[in-house]
C-alpha cells in the first residue's frame, strides 16, 4: 500500500509516533472549527487509515487551547440567507461520523481543551476518549436554534443513558472532562500536565496489540452503534435542517454574533 501523503491534508498537523499517528486539528486562531476543508480532510484521512498498514492506532488532538470549538459560526450566518446549503454542510458531517465508524484503525481522542458542538461529536465517536480535568464538554446546538443532528442525539444517550442525555442536550449545559468521566462520557481525565504523556503511553499500548485481530474486534464492537446510526442519523440530520429555516435559529446565530440573549419566539 502507498503511503498517506500527508502534505496534502491542509486543516491537519501529523506527527508520527513510531506507530501511532497523531492527528492535530490545525485551525487553532479559530479554535478548531470541523467544518469546510478540515472536515473534508478528516473524511479522506480516515478512509485512507482503513488501507494503511504503517500505523495501528490514531490520536486526535486540537493545536492550541481547544480540542474543537465546533462548527465555524461565520458559515453559519451565511446559510441564513440561503438555508439550502445548510444541507451540503450537513452531507459533509454524515460522511465524517460513517467515516470514523468504519475506520477499522482504534481512534483515540486527546481532548486538551474545549470541544463544544460537532468538535463534542468527533471526540465522542472516537473509539477512547481522555481528556484534561478542566475541559469542557459541551453540544449546544439548542442554544443556536437547532437540532443535534450530528450524532450528538445517538452518541450521547448510548454512553451515559437517555435521562442524562436529555438534560445536557436539552440545555446545551457544559461539564468538565473530570465530570464528564465521572458519568461514563469519556474513558478518563487527569491533569493538563499529564495529558500527553498518558495518552501517548495509551497509545502505544493500544498499538501493540495483534493489529488485524484489533481492527476485526473494533469492526464487531462497532456492529450496534453502526446499526443506531444507520437507523437515526438521517432522521437527526432532516430535524436539524427543518430547525435551520426556524426564526428562532436565526434570533439564536444573530444573538451570538451581537454577544446578547436570545429572545426565542418558538417560530
Amino acid at each position: 500500500m502507498p503511503k498517506i501523503d500527508f502534505s496534502s491534508y491542509t486543516d491537519l498537523l501529523f506527527e508520527p509516533d513510531e506507530k501511532v499517528l497523531n492527528v492535530i486539528f490545525n485551525r487553532p486562531d479559530k479554535k478548531n472549527p470541523v467544518s469546510g476543508q478540515m472536515s473534508l480532510d478528516l473524511i479522506r484521512l480516515f478512509r485512507e487509515l482503513a488501507h494503511d498498514n504503517e500505523f495501528r492506532a490514531v490520536v486526535v488532538t486540537g493545536a492550541g487551547t481547544a480540542f474543537s470549538a465546533g462548527g465555524d459560526l461565520a458559515v453559519m450566518k451565511a446559510t441564513l440567507e440561503r438555508p439550502e446549503s445548510f444541507l451540503d454542510a450537513i452531507t459533509e458531517v454524515r460522511d465524517l461520523v460513517h467515516s470514523m465508524i468504519d475506520c477499522p484503525k482504534p481512534i483515540i481522542a486527546k481532548v486538551n481543551g474545549p470541544a463544544i458542538g460537532l468538535g463534542a461529536t468527533v471526540a465522542l465517536y472516537c473509539d477512547m476518549i481522555f481528556a484534561a480535568e478542566e475541559a469542557k464538554i459541551a453540544d449546544p446546538h439548542i442554544s443556536l436554534g437547532l437540532v443535534p443532528g450530528d450524532g450528538g442525539a445517538i452518541i450521547w444517550p448510548l454512553l451515559i443513558g437517555l435521562p442524562r442525555a436529555k438534560q445536557y442536550l436539552l440545555t446545551g449545559d457544559s461539564l468538565t472532562g473530570a465530570e464528564a468521566a465521572q458519568i461514563g462520557l469519556i474513558n478518563r481525565a487527569v491533569p493538563r500536565a499529564e495529558l500527553d504523556k498518558v495518552v501517548r503511553d495509551f497509545a502505544r499500548h493500544v498499538a501493540e496489540g495483534p493489529p488485524r485481530i484489533m481492527q476485526l474486534t473494533k469492526i464487531s464492537l462497532n456492529v450496534a452503534l453502526k446499526r443506531e446510526v444507520s437507523a437515526l442519523l438521517d432522521t437527526s440530520f432532516a430535524w436539524e435542517v427543518v430547525a435551520a429555516y426556524s426564526k428562532d435559529h436565526r434570533e439564536a446565530v444573530m444573538a451570538w454574533l451581537e454577544k446578547r440573549k436570545p429572545h426565542f419566539t418558538g417560530d
